[in-house]
C-alpha cells in the first residue's frame, strides 16, 4: 500500500503571529511546527503501515525552510518527504493551494491519501476536500478512528465524527481523508530516526513539475480570495462586578441589564 500524508508548516501561535504589511502572514518570521491535525493523520498512516505494511511519502507545499516538518515526519518513520517551494507560488489562498497539491500528486502513485482536517492558521478545512475534487476521488471528512483496511477488496473503513454521534464509512481507494486531531497520538521522534532523517535526501520540486496545472490557477495571480485586513483581536473589557447584592437583587439587576439592551 502506498500512501501520500500532505502537511503544513504553520505557525506555531503560542510564540506570536507577524503579518507582513499586506496582511498575508510573514511565515519567515515566526517559529513554525508541522499542523496538529495532519501530526495526526501522519500517525494515523504510521499506524497502518506497521500492521499493514506501507510506503508513506510526506508532501508538503511552502518556504524551503518547510523541509524541517519533512525531516521530522522521516524521523517518525515516513519513508520519503517531498518540498513543492517556488515563488511562483507564494501568496495562495485554498484554491490555489489545492490545485498546486493535486498537480504535484499527480506525479505520484498512491492507495490513500490523507490530510489534515483543517490548518491552525486558516480553518478552513478546504484544502483537503478540494483536493479530492481536483482528482476526482472519493473523499471521507472528519475521520475520528481508522476501524479496517481490506487490500485485496482496496478498501478502506473508518469512523465520521459528526457533533453526536459517528458515521461508519466504507471507502473505495484510492481515495482521501481529512483526520481530526484525535484520530491517533502523534508518536515521538526517536535518536536514531532524526540521524536518519538528515542523512535521506528529500525531493524539491517547483513550478515546471506540477502535472496539469495552468498558472491562471496558482499563486496569488490564481487565487479568487484575498485579505483585505488583518488585525489583532479586540479585547473585551473586564465588565461590570456586583459583589454586594443579595440574590434576589441580583437576579433584579441582571434582568434589569437584559431589558435594558432590548435582550429580553
Amino acid at each position: 500500500m502506498k500512501i501520500v500524508v500532505c502537511v503544513k508548516q504553520v505557525p506555531d501561535t503560542k510564540g506570536g503571529v507577524v503579518f507582513n504589511p499586506d496582511g498575508t502572514l510573514n511565515r519567515a518570521a515566526m517559529l513554525a511546527i508541522m499542523n496538529p491535525d495532519d501530526k495526526a493523520g501522519l500517525e494515523a498512516a504510521l499506524e497502518l503501515k506497521d500492521k499493514y505494511g506501507a510506503e508513506i511519502t510526506v508532501l508538503t507545499m511552502g518556504l524551503p525552510k518547510a523541509d524541517e516538518v519533512l525531516r521530522e515526519a522521516m524521523a517518525m518513520g515516513a519513508d520519503k518527504g517531498i518540498l513543492v517551494t517556488d515563488r511562483r507560488l507564494g501568496g495562495a489562498d485554498t484554491w490555489a493551494t489545492s490545485v498546486t497539491i493535486a498537480g504535484a500528486l499527480r506525479n505520484l502513485d498512491y492507495d490513500l491519501i490523507i490530510t489534515g482536517r483543517q490548518a491552525i492558521d486558516g480553518d478552513t478545512a478546504q484544502v483537503g476536500p478540494e483536493i479530492a475534487e481536483h482528482l476526482h476521488l472519493p473523499m471521507v471528512t472528519y475521520v475520528q478512528k481508522v476501524v479496517d483496511v481490506d487490500e485485496a477488496a482496496k478498501t478502506i473503513t473508518v469512523e465520521r465524527q459528526f457533533d453526536d454521534r459517528y458515521m461508519t464509512v466504507k471507502v473505495q481507494m484510492p481515495c482521501v481523508l481529512t483526520a481530526l486531531g484525535e484520530l491517533a497520538k502523534p508518536r515521538y521522534m526517536t535518536p536514531g530516526g532524526i540521524f536518519e532523517a538528515y542523512d535521506k535526501e528529500v525531493t524539491v520540486w517547483g513550478r515546471d513539475d506540477l502535472k496539469d496545472v495552468l498558472d491562471s490557477d496558482i499563486g496569488k495571480v490564481g487565487s479568487p480570495t484575498q485579505i483585505a485586513k488583518a488585525s489583532d483581536k479586540v479585547r473585551k473589557g473586564a465588565g461590570e462586578k456586583k459583589t454586594d447584592l443579595s440574590p434576589s437583587e441580583a437576579v433584579d439587576y441582571i434582568v434589569g441589564k437584559l431589558e435594558a439592551k432590548h435582550i429580553i
